[in-house]
């Protein structure tokens, strides 16, 4: 039985895997491959799972998505966005839900079932709308900042709807009003206790959690609180996902922010994806069918009321009338948040499966339209204003750069880093740094540098720092693995981009260059330039002439810094130079420096004295002679097999 289950599970995965390639290929979002996923795996194809199996790990995607929703909870964004997100947002998610509850009601609906309704056809897709409106590059386009304003307002809407629906069950009695009210206040005083002991708590944890610098904690310890701060407020008699929502909220101000969201974004997409999953084992394909014509006609007057609410909200408060109706375009759908709505309320009693049926397969169509509609927003808007508006700063879509552009993302913050960020602000030249340290990632943001706090070598973290739009990468810690997993990262995210890695020394300069460096700065070599370039002006020598020098030896990987005379401390791991004198009977006289393969011995024979005069480029026709000094460079053994070759042969 064990055995069967987890074929099923196997069977489920690959289904999911193939749906996602396909729905992506078609440009279509992974969130209707899961629905899809949960169509074939449910009752309605092959039956392995049921709704109710699948809940409990589902359940667990909500928790982790309000955790990441609260992450991205800020109060000074919300502060500068106040007059979109509280008036044009709450407006709308009022307006349409309100409008959409009355419409029930005159069909037929029960009051709790018209609010419930309503709610979740306010709410748009975050996700997918964020992700299409990043891809077009019109997140700080003014109809991007528009939408982007209403679905903020949208999700902080979704914490009230999660105190909402329970007090709507009928699971908790008749709904009166002064026992609800109650009820809020005193679930309200719950959260702000939570807030209050959380706010001065969860940074003390995360702090000591960040200073052992060990990632296999602080994944554990994040997935530990957003489970833990849910579970309490359940036993509170509120939600699993309004507790994971204050905890993120809580540390969504803190410099280990970038570093959560990454670390918890694995987890949270494959949970999440079992929760759209087990919404999909919810759809009754056979009820789909034969309602289908309701469905379509419930589908259009959806779209039409948010594009029509959107528009004139937008127009009230003063926008152009292109850029109302392209974001009206990009809020039409009914959103992700949604389906965590009609699940708790069919949990509740609050829904029949089959309206939750007819309102998830609505739902589904319309994000299906959401990816079409986002890319065309502004052709669509353009269309039906008229060729009058069509000039419309249209070129304002195009004309702006990204906020940060053309910047350097610096990876690690100690010494060497600060320093390269110092003359970088000099000349105004824009950066992003990136640290583990948590007390240095502190002190360096209250001291005004760009820092964000976390693991370079994650995806996420370099998404967020901008690497496609940067001009170089500068890598200055020295964990040789590290580097290279970091690299070969960097590499595939923005394939042109400069990099620049220090070490202490050249080991293994040849190796990170094959791996995509562009430039290897050994620090120890380079200091011992930088002496030289000095002795050398102190002697009188013209800076061009040591600049020319110095860039040579940069071009032949420091030649002349490797091998020398190791005197008794000798490292067997080094170079070092040997010098050996010819005499009469030594094999190498009159032979060429061709006929001598010191390559066989992995040698290097760095010049020839003869006489008083040292001989550094010595051609292939050069012929030895008694009495020559051959300065070979190599490992130790292997200088000892060449010198004998050279006078045995």
């Amino acid at each position: 039985m064990e055995h069967g289950f987890l074929i099923q599970l196997i069977l489920m995965l690959v289904v999911a895997i193939i749906a996602i390639a396909v729905f992506k290929r078609a440009g279509l979002p992974p969130i209707l491959a899961y629905l899809v996923t949960g169509v074939i795996a449910g009752p309605m194809g092959f039956h392995w799972f049921t709704q109710q199996q699948m809940h409990s790990v589902a359940e667990l995607g909500i928790v982790l998505l309000m955790f990441s929703l609260g992450l991205e909870f800020s109060w000074p964004r919300l502060w500068a966005m106040r007059r979109m997100v509280f008036g044009v947002g709450t407006m709308q998610v009022t307006v349409t839900a309100g409008i959409s509850g009355l419409l029930c009601l005159g069909l037929g609906f029960g009051g709790a079932e018209s609010v419930v309704i309503g709610g979740a056809i306010a709410l748009s897709s975050t996700a997918i709308v964020l992700q299409m409106l990043n891809d077009q590059g019109w997140l700080n386009k003014r109809h991007g900042e528009l939408s982007v304003s209403v679905l903020l307002f949208q999700d902080i809407a979704v914490v009230p709807l999660l105190i909402l629906l329970p007090l709507l069950s009928p699971q908790a009695g008749e709904f009166e009003l002064v026992p609800a009210s109650l009820a809020v206040l005193q679930g309200s005083a719950a959260m702000l206790a939570i807030m209050v002991v959380g706010k001065f708590l969860l940074p003390l944890v995360f702090d000591e959690v960040a200073r052992a610098k060990t990632n296999e904690l602080f994944v554990l310890s994040t997935l530990v609180v957003a489970i833990l701060t849910g579970v309490l407020t359940q036993w509170l008699g509120l939600s699993m996902a309004l507790g994971a929502f204050v905890a993120g909220m809580l540390l969504g101000e803190s410099q280990y922010k970038a570093q959560l969201e990454a670390d918890i974004r694995p987890f949270r997409d494959l949970l999440m994806g079992l929760f759209f999953i087990s919404i999909g084992m919810l759809l009754d394909l056979q009820q789909v069918w034969l309602n289908l014509g309701y469905i379509l006609l419930a589908l259009a007057c959806i779209l039409i009321l948010k594009i029509g609410v959107v528009l004139c909200l937008l127009k009230l408060a003063g926008e152009s009338w292109r850029d109302s109706l392209s974001a009206a375009f990009c809020l039409a759908q009914v959103g992700e948040f949604s389906f965590v709505v009609l699940a708790l309320a069919v949990q509740g009693d609050l829904l029949t499966t089959n309206i939750s049926t007819a309102l998830v397969t609505i739902a589904v169509i319309s994000m299906a339209l959401t990816p079409w509609l986002v890319k065309r927003s502004v052709w669509l808007a353009t269309k039906i204003l008229g060729q009058a508006r069509k000039r419309e700063q249209i070129s304002d879509d195009f004309d702006h750069v990204a906020l940060m552009n053309k910047h350097v993302v610096i990876c690690g913050y100690g010494r060497v880093g600060q320093v390269i960020a110092r003359f970088l602000k000099t000349e105004a030249v824009d950066y992003v740094a990136l640290d583990l340290d948590p007390i240095r990632v502190r002190e360096a943001t209250a001291g005004g540098d760009n820092i964000i706090y976390g693991d370079a070598c994650k995806r996420a973290l370099l998404k967020k720092a901008g690497i496609q739009q940067a001009r170089m990468v500068v890598i200055t810690f020295c964990d040789g693995r590290g580097i290279e997993d970091l690299m070969g990262l960097c590499r595939a995210m923005a394939p042109k981009v400069k990099i620049i890695v220090r070490t202490r020394d050249d080991e293994n300069m040849d190796l990170l260059t094959e791996k995509g460096a562009n430039q290897v700065v050994p620090e120890s070599l380079e200091g011992s330039l930088m002496l030289v370039s000095q002795v050398l002006h102190q002697c009188g020598v013209p800076i061009s002439r040591i600049f020319k020098r110095l860039e040579r030896e940069r071009r032949a990987h420091y030649r002349h810094l490797h091998g020398f005379f190791s005197g008794d401390a000798m490292d067997l791991t080094l170079d070092h130079m040997h010098a050996t004198a010819l005499n009469t009977g030594s094999a190498a006289v009159g032979k060429s420096v061709s006929e001598l393969d010191f390559q066989q011995f992995r040698v290097e024979l760095r010049g020839i004295r003869r006489g008083r005069t040292e001989h550094e480029d010595v051609t292939p026709d050069w012929r030895c002679q008694s009495g020559d000094i051959l300065l070979l460079v190599g490992k130790p053994r292997r200088v000892e097999r060449a010198e004998k070759y050279v006078h045995l042969g």
